[in-house]
């Protein structure tokens, strides 16, 4: 096992953000965002319930989050905000910023 930390891995996690919003049956629910490190950039990805949704890779952490934002709207989901909780294994303790999504027209 590497002693290197998350974030300096070449693949794999290196952040999670979390989700939260309203699922298409107007229920309120908030998970965990995956934001993996690729070959290209960075790629997120999210479960809810039985539906993954995972996004491309981006040459950004906030693009892949932001892709993956537009994929959970076209699904139906709404009220969409994010925030990051984890960098590699360091937990940032709830301080960061909610992003908040315009929900689409």
């Amino acid at each position: 096992m590497s002693s290197l930390p998350l974030l300096f891995k070449k693949e794999g996690l290196v952040e999670k953000h979390q989700v939260e919003g309203v699922d298409p049956s107007d229920r309120y629910f908030n998970r965990a965002v995956l934001v993996n490190r690729t070959p290209s950039g960075y790629a997120a990805k999210t479960m809810y319930e039985a539906l993954t949704v995972e996004g491309h890779s981006h040459s950004t952490i906030g693009a892949a989050v932001q892709e993956l934002i537009g994929a959970m709207q076209g699904f139906g989901f709404k009220q969409l905000r994010t925030r990051a909780n984890f960098k590699g294994t360091k937990y940032l303790a709830e301080k960061e910023t909610w992003v908040d999504y315009q929900d689409l027209a």
